[in-house]
């Protein structure tokens, strides 16, 4: 077995004593103090992680809008220079290949960024639909040439500003823009995946040690931590944000999954639509819940939910203990017609009930 590829900053985040983990390939710090402690700090000052793990391609090119705009089921072409765009990407049959944010960076050019495990997938498909439609685009994967950095919390402004970035805090939620930094170029993006206010950092891997030096210096009077994998986890499931492979997959459909609104079946075509156009008649048999649990047992990914009468009605996508709640949380997909009556799992012989939530299950 190949050994693991790591990121950028792996010396940088073994000498602030991180823990690290086999995640998707990537060797990736999983925490450093405690999952409790970095989860409490981005809820209520700030949290500094690393995800360069992730991908990045370059789309160009007279039919760039087109092409994403087809290949994606949110809404592309129209889209305005600066502007971030979250997009599951999908098959034909409509479940999912992917979930992407794609930035529009000119007119003919945007950056999108996809999920680590799903690089190689991902450009495969991306050339394929390109070559199969005979569009003017061209696709290169630059997910060498970025370090991404994710500065997330209550505080996270004051502290990209106290680094002298400051002129990014004029952004709203999901735009971006490039600024100048050590004589070059980043590009920060207000975007998150924890549920709280944050920023994206995309910047050369020659200068991201330094600026995560910077970050974490600047912070630590701000309650900033450095967090990993595990914090992220935590966060993002309390806040229901899904992730690729448990509340989205390919055997999930966005209408499943609770994100209809990502679906513009306004567009002329894109990659699934008569599928989820079908699906949107006749109605979703089975849809994504999010669930508190009493006690401290954990309802792991794969455990059967069950009706009153004991029959399976869906199992459980992701399962963790909220830092917030204290008190393990999670999603499962189940029949829809089964979501109006009692929903139980059994854990190691206790039947416990679920108790549907909205997310954000910290604030429920």
């Amino acid at each position: 077995m190949s050994a693991a590829l790591q990121i950028p900053l792996h010396s940088f985040h073994a000498a602030q004593g991180a823990r690290f983990v086999d995640f998707g390939g990537w060797n990736m710090p999983v925490q450093y103090s405690s999952i409790l402690e970095e989860h409490k700090a981005v809820r209520e000052a700030a949290g500094l992680f690393d995800v360069s793990h992730m991908g990045e391609f370059h789309v160009s090119g007279s039919d760039a809008a087109l092409f994403l705009d087809r290949l994606v089921v949110n809404a592309v072409a129209k889209a305005p220079v600066g502007k971030a765009i979250y997009s599951p990407m999908c098959h034909s049959n409509g479940t999912v290949v992917d979930d992407l944010i794609i930035y529009r960076t000119a007119e003919d050019a945007f950056l999108v960024c996809v999920n680590a495990s799903n690089i190689e997938k991902d450009f495969g498909w991306f050339l394929k639909q390109a070559e199969r439609w005979g569009l003017l685009v061209e696709i290169e994967d630059h997910s060498d040439a970025y370090a991404l950095l994710a500065l997330q919390g209550p505080n996270a402004a004051t502290i990209l500003e106290a680094v002298g970035l400051g002129e990014a805090l004029s952004m709203g939620r999901f735009r971006h823009e490039q600024v100048a930094y050590l004589g070059g170029k980043i590009r920060i993006c207000r975007t998150g995946y924890t549920g709280e206010d944050g920023f994206e950092i995309y910047v050369s891997p020659k200068a991201a040690e330094t600026l995560a030096g910077e970050i974490l210096a600047e912070g630590v009077a701000h309650g900033l931590k450095l967090c990993g994998l595990g914090a992220r986890d935590s966060l993002r499931l309390e806040a229901g944000l899904p992730l690729y492979g448990h509340e989205l997959s390919d055997t999930i459909t966005p209408p499943e999954a609770g994100l209809d609104w990502t679906v513009k079946f306004g567009k002329d075509d894109f990659i699934g639509k008569n599928a989820l156009s079908e699906q949107q008649a006749e109605g979703v048999s089975r849809r994504v819940l999010h669930f508190k649990l009493e006690g401290r047992r954990i309802a792991r990914e794969g455990t059967q939910v069950r009706d009153e009468a004991g029959n399976e009605v869906g199992q459980v996508l992701s399962g963790t203990l909220s830092p917030m709640l204290n008190c393990p949380i999670g999603s499962a997909i189940v029949q829809s017609e089964a979501q109006a009556g009692s929903l139980f799992v059994d854990l190691r012989g206790h039947r416990l009930p679920l108790q549907v939530a909205k997310p954000p299950l910290h604030k429920a």
